[in-house]
């Protein structure tokens, strides 16, 4: 019988490591989603979350610049003004750098913020068209 190198030794050993799973921030806003089947890709260290073609949320829980943690609703400036009223802590978003954006938060240290973020999924099971995007196209590279 041939002694033959078993195969564990003939692999690096951390070619078959298994990352983590990184903790979906703020879960519980797709628990409340669940009904329209959204889904989720990764997006600057962060959860963006899709309805269909329309980009909504992003979802967001990072230990740097944490002030912009939370719940970010994708709308235009044209809806900040209506949408203050049903989320009066509602923001701009401080790490994207302009003074306002369409991009607003619902801050995660903010005292109403579980409150805050059910009620915008609420208005996304509704069809609220203050929130949502479909995304701009991605030019692509020509050869």
């Amino acid at each position: 019988m041939r002694n033959r190198p078993s195969r564990a030794g003939l692999l690096p050993k951390d070619d078959f490591v298994v990352k983590p799973r990184k903790t979906v921030p703020h879960e519980f806003v797709l628990d409340a989603l669940a009904a329209l089947s959204p889904r989720t890709h990764p997006m600057f260290g962060c959860l963006a979350v899709y309805v269909q073609e329309k980009i909504m949320l992003v979802l967001r829980d990072r230990d740097t610049a944490n002030a912009d943690n939370g719940v970010w609703l994708a709308t235009t400036r044209e809806h900040h003004e209506s949408l203050r009223r049903d989320f009066p802590n509602m923001r701009s978003i401080q790490v994207l750098g302009k003074d306002t954006t369409g991009w607003q938060i619902l801050p995660a240290d903010a005292p109403d913020f579980e409150q805050s973020a059910l009620h915008a999924c609420e208005l996304i099971l509704a069809r609220d068209a203050r929130i949502g995007k479909v995304p701009k196209r991605r030019k692509t590279k020509s050869l």
